[in-house]
């Protein structure tokens, strides 16, 4: 039984993951940190034992009725842990938010401005008041009738469904039909129609060119038999349907996400007629407040609203809601976040913004007693900002909170009253506590991989910077707070951009295209999930496991059973295990329960069926294949030279501890960029090519990004160019070429404060960045 007097929270036999029955001791009411290399463990320390046992004690004490309402992960591998006070959890969240959601969303702001209006506004003359389920887009009764609250309609023209109008309906000139629709079917209906499919699609009528992209209509043409190079083709009734309603019912209906993303490329948006953008119905946005409405209000940064809000007139009741909005708004600008707007959609902010929103809505709670497990809340922060999430976190464990950080920078580290350090590798190498304890003694232990960055690292060896090979001009650009910003980026090194959250990073970058002068080859690489379900896997991603599926079908057993390549897939039928359709798991449905997931009863999970898993390559089963290590199946495939190349360059950018057939759900934002980059690094490619990461060092322990510098660096000096956007001054200092934004995010930002190497960099005067870079630069 817990004891209220111990000041310990103690885990004992902790086998979640890799853990290898961890027993630790970790200090209440303190800053803990918990590191390690990536894939050793420390969040499933964290996160997958303490807070998920601190989970599942909750749901004890609810009603069984309510559990089946709540999400809840399942109970954790650990032999006993006491001293466990009630937990939040802040994670990176992974799933995709809706552009429904916004920063007013994520942080109930948006509620309180709603209640402001409702009760305090100034109404026209005669108008009733609506409460706040009224003033919301998210509501029917707020809600803009025409876009249903988006703010937002699609259209499409008739240059982005004939890119060529040069070529004729018969050699495919509209492009938004899919291809199979552009084979005789579809011209013969054309042709019965009475439309010439052979002449240039700009030399038909006007006329008819609009009836045959955006008709509404929807006939039923019968074709009659025809001869053709000697063969008659059978009659057949077709219906046609146009090119604008192919695209917008692809687009509304499709549940195929490729299908959808190509039908988006023949739609643009536009601001909505109805409520020019503002996403509310005219009855809301004829109210105001301090002479503005709630869309205006909504649109201006946290910082310039929280000014508005503060010199408002009203009576007693606006003065509570308007006081109680600007000290919540005051915590997301201690963040670092005042740049931000309430309508700012989700799906435009990084993965670090997020949390820091979440955490600005713990601040205000006024809980304690508990413990906050944090993500790495430093994640796309900059130096400066770093330092005001410190003093957020000092400010959580003050109010009588324990706050454990799962993290891997080391000034976050500094700052920890104590730190637990997990290794020393990764997967089945790491799993154990090197270290628990005062950051100070972790000095003591040689076998951590943090140490040496803690303490035993100066600044940055003098080096010669690359020679630029050309230039690429940027811009100008005009784009969320960039305003006409151009740049020239050098070609032939790595560059570095950079600066304070928000500054318009990632903005500049996105702008790089493969159409301008100078790329030769366009290549991406960002922290999108690399799949959105569990069927999309490391092995399915990178391609190697179309090659591992050759290999099993070229065995003498399975040439025997005349099994092919098809027959070791699990997302068809044949080889797959019908009872769980290859998933591996069902769905079990529990009365007064939340439904949950359990091995498959027929194939216990190895997704296949048994007739499948009796073929075997030396000794092991396609489904044993899928359970390796990237590191283990290196050795099995050693003789398979295609499956080998893919592998090692996995390794490379240190992934060895992944399994072949780990989830896409499963996989944090930093380890999908690299499995991208390792995508990219095994095709062997010619010509010169152009490779922007965003924040590439997001979630790395400092030894990973030592591993992933080397493989950028090998890029460059191959002949190619590299553009990192990022923090991490050490990644900024061992560059080429720096271009600083700023000085600050939001409005205050969107500038280029200073471009060059880094050393003239650090000299900048005005740069936010610079001081930090200087303090990572010889001398």
């Amino acid at each position: 039984m817990d004891s209220p007097h111990d000041p310990y929270l103690r885990v004992r036999g902790a086998r979640e993951h890799n853990l290898q029955g961890v027993d630790v001791d970790i200090p209440r009411d303190v800053l803990v940190v918990f590191t390690g290399v990536s894939g050793s463990g420390k969040s499933s320390l964290a996160f997958g034992t303490v807070y998920a046992e601190a989970q599942r004690r909750y749901f004890e004490s609810v009603a069984p009725y309510a559990r089946r309402l709540i999400h809840q992960v399942g109970a954790p591998n650990v032999g006993d842990i006491t001293g466990l006070p009630p937990a939040v959890s802040l994670e990176q969240r992974r799933s995709t938010p809706t552009s429904r959601s916004s920063v007013g969303t994520v942080t109930t702001l948006s509620n309180s401005l709603r209640m402001l209006f409702s009760r305090t506004g100034d109404y026209p003359p005669g108008a009733e008041r609506l409460d706040s389920d009224s003033f919301s887009p998210n509501t029917a009764a707020g809600a803009c009738p025409q876009c249903h609250g988006l703010g937002l309609v699609h259209r499409t023209t008739e240059q982005l469904l004939v890119p060529d109008p040069e070529l004729s309906i018969r050699q495919g000139a509209i492009a938004a039909w899919p291809g199979a629709w552009q084979g005789k079917n579809l011209r013969d209906v054309l042709d019965a129609l009475g439309y010439d499919v052979d002449r240039p699609w700009r030399e038909l009528e006007p006329a008819d060119r609009e009836w045959i992209l955006f008709t509404d209509e929807q006939p039923v043409v019968t074709v009659h038999p025809v001869r053709d190079a000697g063969r008659i083709h059978r009659p057949y009734q077709g219906t046609y349907m146009s090119a604008r309603r192919h695209v917008m019912k692809t687009f509304a209906d499709s549940r195929s996400q490729t299908l959808r993303a190509r039908a988006e490329r023949f739609l643009q948006s536009a601001p909505c007629p109805g409520c020019a953008g503002r996403r509310l119905r005219p009855e809301a946005l004829a109210v105001t407040v301090a002479g503005r409405t709630i869309a205006e209000l909504a649109a201006l940064p946290l910082a310039e609203l929280a000014g508005v809000l503060t010199t408002a007139a009203g009576d007693a009741t606006a003065r509570v809601l308007t006081d109680d909005l600007v000290a919540r708004i005051a915590v997301v600008g201690e963040l670092g976040l005042g740049y931000l707007s309430l309508d700012r959609t989700t799906p435009t902010l990084s993965a670090g913004e997020l949390q820091r929103l979440r955490l600005a809505t713990q601040l205000r709670s006024g809980l304690f007693g508990v413990v906050y497990v944090l993500d790495e809340p430093s994640a796309g922060l900059h130096p400066a900002d770093t330092e005001a999430l410190l003093t957020v976190l000092g400010r959580l464990r003050a109010a009588g909170n324990s706050v454990f950080v799962v993290e891997h920078h080391l000034d976050v580290m500094r700052q920890a009253d104590w730190i637990v350090d997990v290794g020393p590798g990764a997967g089945e190498h790491g799993g154990r506590v090197l270290h628990s304890g005062p950051v100070a003694e972790l000095a003591e232990v040689p076998e951590s991989a943090t140490r040496r960055f803690l303490f035993d690292r100066g600044a940055a060896p003098a080096r010669t910077v690359r020679k630029p090979a050309g230039q690429l001009k940027i811009g100008p650009v005009t784009r969320h707070n960039l305003r006409d910003v151009s740049v020239d980026l050098p070609l032939g090194v790595l560059t570095a951009v950079t600066g304070v959250s928000g500054s318009g990073k990632s903005t500049l970058t996105g702008a790089i295209s493969e159409e301008l002068p100078g790329v030769g080859r366009l290549v991406t690489v960002d922290q999108r999930p690399i799949g959105r379900t569990p069927r999309s896997n490391l092995a399915t991603y990178t391609g190697l496991f179309d090659v591992v599926r050759k290999v099993y079908a070229s065995t003498d057993e399975a040439r025997a059973r005349g099994y092919g390549v098809g027959r070791f897939s699990f997302n068809v039928t044949g080889g797959r295990c019908e009872t769980c359709q290859g998933e591996g798991a069902v769905t079990v449905e529990l009365l007064f329960l939340p439904s949950t997931y359990a091995p498959c009863p027929d194939c216990g999970g190895a997704r296949y069926n048994p007739q499948t898993l009796e073929v075997r390559h030396r000794g092991h089963t396609i489904a044993d294949v899928l359970a390796l290590t990237v590191e283990g199946a290196a050795d099995f495939f050693a003789d398979t030279p295609p499956v080998l190349r893919s592998l090692r360059t996995l390794l490379d950018v240190g992934l060895g501890y992944l399994r072949l057939g780990q989830p896409a759900t499963e996989l944090s934002g930093g380890e999908a960029q690299r499995i991208k980059l390792a995508g990219e690094l095994q095709r062997v490619r010619r010509g010169h090519t152009l490779y922007v990461l965003d924040e590439p060092t997001a979630g790395l322990h400092p030894a990973d990004v030592e591993v992933l510098m080397r493989q950028l660096n090998g890029l460059v000096d191959a002949g190619h160019s590299v553009v990192v956007v990022e923090h991490d001054m050490d990644v900024v200092a061992a560059a080429d070429w720096v271009v600083d934004l700023g000085p600050g995010g939001g409005d205050r930002g969107g500038r280029i404060v200073a471009t060059g190497t880094p050393a003239e960099v650090a000299r900048a005067p005005g740069s936010r960045t610079a001081p930090y870079l200087a303090a990572r630069l010889p001398g």
